[in-house]
């Protein structure tokens, strides 16, 4: 187990997703892994909790999910105010481990150049396989990344689709470790459904890939919704886990970027001027994998 005062000390001082409150026991605890600390999730004594040992931890329950910190947060978690919606449906999509870190999760969400090659028929398909210029913004307070202007043919966008569509995206990235994507195709054509991608860092080589979605449409078919879903974290887990290294390279040398990797460029420079050393490579990848 590794040692806590050896932790980086960004990666601690951050709010993590520890679990989703739906899939809790009623009575005890659960065991996981966070930051490769043992820590217990659930109820002791009909109280709501996490803890480290005898350590109570802090908490906050948000989207559906209980989150802690090992350290001391220098701000609240983010918000997501979709999910304040009363007419919303919510639904957690559930938990997949893969053998990559935090980092190398997130990067893979923001990516839509692989969607017609990983996702064929889905996310994307040939001929189809121009990523168009976007806009991304970085901004100091609270540190967040926002992408704007994208655009990507999809030839389902969604569970409910049978035709293909240009499907717009915005991509914001409020924490290291976790991801929010904005797309159109609800029938409100003034709002967007929202897909979060919580990751969980179970170790700097693994993390623990929580998704939950947020439709401004009733869903009628759960089981549908919750299969098309995993059945895209299914197409992009083996390519995660074939990924060498597999924590995301920091060094702008390392691994040769093309326009359409202008997210993925800035996310790697604001994790490196945020100053975070856990799950990733701050120099050469070749000689550090």
């Amino acid at each position: 187990m590794e040692n806590l005062a050896s932790i980086d000390p960004i990666a601690l001082d951050e709010w993590h997703v520890v679990a989703s409150l739906d899939e809790l026991p009623a009575q005890t605890t659960i065991s996981t892994i966070l930051l490769g600390q043992a820590v217990q999730v659930g109820r002791r004594d009909n109280t709501l909790g996490v803890w480290r040992g005898d350590e109570a931890l802090p908490m906050i329950e948000r989207f559906g999910y209980l989150w802690t910190t090992l350290g001391n947060p220098p701000r609240d978690l983010f918000e997501i105010v979709e999910f304040n919606e009363p007419d919303r449906s919510i639904i957690v999509q559930g938990v997949t481990r893969v053998a990559v870190s935090a980092p190398r999760a997130v990067e893979n969400f923001l990516d839509m150049g692989h969607f017609p090659f990983v996702h064929t028929g889905i996310l994307g398909e040939e001929p189809h396989t121009e990523v168009k210029p976007y806009k991304v913004t970085v901004y100091p307070e609270p540190p967040e990344i926002l992408v704007t202007e994208c655009e990507f043919y999809q030839p389902q966008a969604n569970a409910g689709s049978d035709t293909g569509v240009d499907t717009e995206y915005v991509y914001r990235i409020p924490h290291p470790f976790c991801a929010v994507l904005y797309k159109t195709g609800s029938t409100d054509a003034n709002r967007r459904d929202v897909i979060a991608l919580f990751g969980q860092p179970v170790s700097e080589e693994c993390v623990l890939v929580h998704i939950v979605i947020c439709l401004v449409d009733d869903v009628t078919d759960l089981a549908a919704m919750r299969s098309f879903h995993q059945t895209i974290l299914g197409q992009d887990k083996p390519i995660l886990e074939n990924q060498v290294p597999k924590r995301l390279p920091l060094d702008t040398r390392a691994e040769v970027p093309i326009r359409a990797d202008a997210a993925s460029a800035a996310y790697r420079r604001w994790l490196r001027d945020r100053g975070l050393r856990y799950g990733v490579i701050l120099g050469n990848a070749s000689r550090a994998a």
